[in-house]
């Protein structure tokens, strides 16, 4: 799997672009791009890779990512069965970060909005966002020029103003990926978004760095602050959270389909990640 580049600057009379985008399954391609991106999920569900983080994602769910920051978005299983007659649905707006013009955002009424943008360098998930300023969204789509770039500013001021997010990818990866100018890094990480939960070796990455194994092995942690098994390691148990609330398997299944070979290892490096096991993990978010 390759990290694209894709390219979203063919606007038309706007400054930002607005598209509702409706398939069987959202196209499962690991890219970035130099807009942010600001994405409302009509429909579906499945796993989203944002930077280093793998989130369970839903119905109702706002993400706002970030300029430059790889991203895909992936559905569940039962989405790619000929049979299936789920869709996926989702609202993406792409903007430049100075699409009103290179200072508008630095002058005192707009630097909150500025400093959103700051945020969703990492990718910024909005939690419990009231159902008024979706459909705000939706509207937004039926607008045309002055009228809809007001109503973007005003969505835009509300989302800065809210204070329930999560962050989403690591300084780590943002770091690194932005540090990164050769496809070295870029490679790499796809190499891992796409092996994750199967057989993954340094000396398939190194490889693919065109590196001996222990010249990658210093590259690596040099750039990730990190190993490259404990960053697999993060990844994999990153995705079994996201098994674990969906509730769908047991953690006997959920270990291998993480990418685990058993099940004492499993639960021996959820705790040193999550500072919990994965009843204990269960056991919290039901009384969250």
């Amino acid at each position: 799997m390759k990290l694209h580049f894709l390219d979203r600057s063919n606007l038309s009379n706007s400054s930002f672009a607005t598209k509702v985008n409706e398939y069987p399954y959202f196209l499962k391609i690991w890219h970035y791009h130099p807009e942010l991106e600001l994405v409302v999920v009509l429909k579906s569900e499945g796993t989203c890779f944002i930077g280093d983080s793998v989130e369970k994602f839903g119905i109702g769910d706002v993400v706002l990512i970030g300029k430059n920051l790889p991203h895909m978005w992936q559905n569940d299983e039962g989405y790619f069965k000929q049979t299936s007659k789920q869709t996926a649905k989702a609202i993406a707006i792409h903007f430049k970060q100075d699409y009103l013009g290179p200072k508008f955002f630095e002058t005192p009424e707009m630097i909150h909005i500025l400093e959103l943008f700051e945020r969703a360098r990492f990718g910024l998930k909005f939690l419990n966002l009231n159902k008024t300023l979706i459909s705000d969204i939706q509207n937004m789509l039926e607008l045309e020029g002055f009228e809809k770039t007001m109503a973007f500013l005003n969505i835009l001021n509300a989302l800065a103003k809210h204070k329930d997010t999560k962050r989403l990818s690591s300084h780590g990866f943002v770091n690194s990926f932005q540090a990164s100018k050769s496809d070295t890094q870029d490679n790499v990480q796809a190499y891992i978004f796409k092996n994750f939960n199967q057989d993954i070796s340094l000396d398939k990455a190194a490889e693919i760095a065109n590196m001996n194994p222990s010249a990658f092995s210093r590259y690596f942690k040099r750039v990730n602050k990190k190993t490259f098994s404990k960053y697999v390691t993060e990844i994999r148990i990153g995705y079994a959270c996201k098994l674990l609330l969906e509730n769908k398997f047991n953690i006997s299944t959920i270990c291998y389909e993480s990418g685990f070979n058993n099940i004492s290892n499993f639960n021996r490096q959820f705790k040193l990640v999550m500072d919990c096991t994965p009843s204990e993990y269960l056991e919290k978010r039901k009384k969250s």
